[in-house]
């Protein structure tokens, strides 16, 4: 299921939009705390994000300029902003497509479909030195070897990756994973990270993952054979 991240301080708008999107299939995500907003889109990991341009305390510019920094995306802009020269400012930042409210909901789900339809035939490639991780096709290349991961194993990888050097925690692998930690038992995490471990051995990379007892797992440096 794809997952859309709304950003927008009206709430009776958020979830307008939200129901439309939820109706047509999607997982959506509402940020209604703008303190630590890119670390949250981040471990959401999202499909696209619908952006608003009047934020509070950040400037939906400066948000939409962060996001690409970071390689989060495909961003539309859905703002009361009806000028040019904004609409031009926001796709120099970076925004993939741009909309005025108020907007027809056939109109936002066909731009949605579209940008994902776009994006998802991208290869998105996760450099972390001597491997790299194609994100969409879920293939892990270290030199000469190559190994085609499950998709559990790829998300696994794609958060190490993305935090590397610092520690995920079990709570973040468990949302992930399977939307929460209820009624998850633990064991099922370890059974996990030992297929990853021997799916990573196959591409000749040994003692990549750490486990921080009581914490969580770390991509480290490990040997290479």
């Amino acid at each position: 299921m794809e997952k859309i991240v709304i950003v927008e301080d009206d709430v009776f708008l958020r979830e307008e939009i939200q129901n439309i999107l939820e109706k047509e299939g999607y997982f959506v995500e509402c940020i209604s705390s703008f303190d630590s907003i890119f670390e949250d889109i981040d471990t959401i990991s999202p499909s696209l994000i619908i952006l608003d341009l009047n934020l509070p305390n950040l400037s939906g510019f400066d948000m939409c300029r962060g996001l690409k920094v970071r390689g989060i995306g495909p961003i539309l802009v859905l703002t009361s902003r009806n000028q040019l020269k904004d609409e031009l400012h926001a796709l120099d930042l970076g925004a993939d497509d741009y909309l005025t409210k108020p907007c027809h909901p056939k109109r936002l789900i066909a731009r949605i479909q579209k940008l994902i339809h776009l994006y998802s035939n991208l290869n998105v490639v996760l450099d972390a030195g001597d491997f790299q991780l194609d994100e969409n096709a879920n293939i892990l290349y270290a030199g000469k070897n190559f190994v085609l991961l499950t998709d559990n194993e790829g998300i696994i990888m794609k958060a190490l990756v993305k935090a590397a050097p610092s520690v995920v925690k079990k709570e973040e692998f468990f949302r992930l994973l399977w939307g929460s930690s209820d009624y998850v038992d633990e064991n099922i995490l370890q059974v996990n990270m030992t297929r990853l471990r021997k799916t990573l051995e196959k591409a000749g990379l040994f003692n990549r993952i750490r486990t921080v007892r009581g914490v969580g797992y770390q991509l480290t440096g490990g040997d290479s054979k």
